[in-house]
């Protein structure tokens, strides 16, 4: 079995995107990323403040504009206008979910396509069924397809079964795995899929984006078959001092021994997801100033 260590293959994509840093720095550009938190939700917060880190620690011009809860819908699509007017800022993310209040899909269209770095406007999501490479990809499933290629991982005519079918993940990963150079043969499964553990035993390649903790085991992966874990969940652990652990879709330790490579949780997909935040923001940058 071989572990696929994403905070390793995270940091390399930072290396990567610090060059690209540099070299606009030396025409006195900055690329900018603004970030909009909307409600105190302490784990949408833990992770705008990981993003926010992340940014400055790279280079970035940060931004993190947080909004009370009661925030009203037209304010907060009035600061997502101003952000696509400032020329200082090349990426905008508002932190997902929003309070009940607010029309997610609504705020998202207001953004800027040319600066949604999230890859969830609609005419990115168009780019990416096209193959037009001038859109942006949601950071997750791109990071998961990286893991694969730096895992040395042969995806071409591979049986891939992605096991959920959210815009964040599971729709545009499958997209991915199917496009010309990855080639992958795609299964898209769900919670209503019939008999899933059939299905996911004939695949190649899980890709396990559902949101239950555990919710794979030994019984759903072939022996030597490759498993990215995109769960984040917490469960209670009175052994732990925070009283909670953070595990994933799939049961690690039912599953581990059977496969021929793993993601772990944490420390699979979540690094890479803000590697690859960072890197759409510097594609932005560069296009915008091209």
């Amino acid at each position: 079995m071989s572990r696929i260590d994403g905070t390793a293959i995270a940091q390399k994509v930072h290396e990567e995107t610090r060059q690209r840093i540099a070299a606009l720095a030396a025409r006195g550009i900055q690329p900018g990323l603004a970030v909009v938190l909307v409600g105190d939700d302490p784990a949408s917060r833990a992770y705008v403040r990981s993003k926010d880190k992340r940014a400055a620690d790279l280079g970035l011009h940060s931004v993190k504009h947080e909004l009370p809860a009661p925030t009203s819908q037209a304010d907060l699509i009035a600061l997502v206008r101003t952000l696509n007017a400032d020329p200082a800022i090349h990426g905008i993310l508002v932190q997902s979910p929003p309070p009940a209040h607010i029309d997610e899909s609504a705020v998202v269209v207001a953004i800027d396509p040319r600066k949604d770095v999230d890859g969830f406007h609609p005419l990115n999501v168009a780019k990416l069924a096209l193959d037009d490479p001038t859109g942006f990809v949601p950071c997750t499933p791109l990071g998961c397809i990286r893991l694969l290629q730096e895992a040395g991982i042969e995806t071409a005519g591979a049986r891939a079964v992605v096991v959920g079918r959210s815009m964040i993940v599971g729709k545009p990963m499958a997209l991915l795995l199917l496009r010309r150079g990855t080639d992958a043969t795609v299964t898209v499964a769900h919670s209503r899929t019939r008999d899933l553990a059939a299905v996911t035993r004939e695949a190649d390649i899980v890709i396990a984006a559902i949101g239950r903790p555990h919710f794979l085991g030994a019984g759903h992966i072939r022996p030597g078959a490759t498993v990215i874990d995109v769960g984040i969940n917490r469960i209670d652990d009175p052994s732990s001092p925070k009283g909670y652990k953070l595990v994933g879709d799939v049961d690690y330790d039912a599953v581990a021994e059977k496969c021929a490579a793993i993601t772990p949780v944490p420390g699979g997909v979540g690094p890479m997801t803000i590697a690859l935040l960072m890197a759409n923001t510097v594609t932005a940058c560069e296009r915008l100033t091209a």
